[in-house]
């Protein structure tokens, strides 16, 4: 095992041990998933030079290691009346383990909020947040956001044009 696997094995939150490195073939067959999730095992044995039974084999096996942690459905968020994209900086008031604890199970009840980074820096949250339009943003922010408490600062970005937003990762 190579070392920077052997440092993020032993550092790992999720408590996964025994991390396999990633062979090329796999780097390639996952480039081909997140590309086309919905690829027949055939396509995707014709496209890595493979026969089925091997690229069937490291799918699950690349599953079973959780590095496939799921396929979803790329949707339009426009079509689902969410054309409003904001991203807000909250800082809390107090930062003692419980209340860290408290925020961040509250914010996952939120719906309008699809992604919560706990970040360092001048700020201690950064969040990610679709909603319908400035109207419908101001009643998140007054009425649901505020109302979690220990909220000491909210600062609010406003997207007006997506240059990229990629749903894949980068795969060497």
């Amino acid at each position: 095992m190579s070392e920077s696997v052997e440092k993020y094995a032993a550092a790992n939150p999720r408590g996964r041990t025994g991390i396999r490195p990633l062979d090329a073939t796999d780097r390639r067959l996952l480039a081909l998933l997140q590309e086309n999730a919905k690829a027949t095992i055939k396509e995707l044995a014709a496209a890595l030079g493979l026969t089925v039974t091997p690229v069937f084999e490291r799918i699950r096996r690349l599953e079973r290691e959780q590095v496939i942690q799921g396929y979803r459905a790329v949707l339009d968020r426009e079509h689902l009346g969410l054309p409003f994209m904001a991203l807000c900086e909250v800082t809390l008031k107090e930062h003692s383990t419980e209340y860290i604890r408290q925020f961040e199970q509250e914010i996952q009840t939120l719906p309008e909020v699809t992604a919560c980074f706990h970040t360092a820096g001048t700020f201690d949250y950064l969040l990610h947040i679709l909603v319908e339009d400035m109207d419908a943003y101001q009643h998140f922010i007054v009425e649901k956001l505020a109302a979690l408490g220990n909220i000491g600062r909210v600062q609010s970005a406003f997207v007006l044009h997506v240059i990229k937003e990629d749903q894949g990762l980068p795969i060497s």
